[in-house]
């Protein structure tokens, strides 16, 4: 059985600089305006003491506390028809102070299908450069954190226990075997 409504005409309902709200029959969802998408960061350093990820956390409004997360951000929101390779590089040393020599696509993906149209592709970086402190840009505030991958699921549990909101994609890291 389907639904009829699955084929509705979308609707507009509000659009912001960054979203936008629609409706498709009864159906009520968000997407990025103006084609925007967005670029995950899975960065694994590696040197002498064994492989560490590199995670940041901070203040996300929706949810009123620190979210941990892969370095992240958004694709096209300052250049129309930027390449997700370039942007991905670029925040990845604004949010880290780390620069990859290459990056690998690890696929298209979507955070919250039911009630979000964004999808996101996540690259794996490659090659990592310290090239400086990170924390992003302007009002940012963002805290880098190395963690070792033999310790992150007893380093998430502790940041849960503190309080620390923790995104989805963290996931990746406790059994989905992409970080081999």
């Amino acid at each position: 059985m389907s639904d009829p409504d699955w084929h509705a005409p979308e609707q507009i309902m509000w659009e912001g600089r960054f979203i936008t709200a629609k409706t498709r029959g009864k159906w009520e969802y968000v997407g990025r305006a103006r084609g925007i998408n967005a670029a995950v960061i899975l960065a694994i350093d590696e040197d002498a003491d064994g492989p560490h990820v590199l995670l940041v956390d901070q203040y996300r409004v929706p949810l009123g506390r620190r979210c941990i997360e892969l370095p992240a951000g958004l694709v096209g929101d300052q250049e129309e028809g930027e390449e997700a390779t370039l942007a991905a590089a670029r925040e990845l040393e604004e949010e880290t102070g780390y620069f990859p020599a290459r990056l690998e696509s690890l696929g298209q993906f979507y955070s919250s299908p039911g009630m979000v149209s964004e999808s996101f592709t996540l690259f794996r970086a490659h090659g990592l450069a310290k090239t400086g402190d990170g924390g992003g840009v302007e009002d940012e505030d963002i805290h880098v954190h190395r963690v070792p991958i033999a310790g992150i699921a007893d380093q998430i549990t502790l940041w849960r226990e503190q309080g620390y909101a923790m995104d989805v994609k963290l996931l990746l890291l406790l059994g989905a075997g992409m970080i081999a």
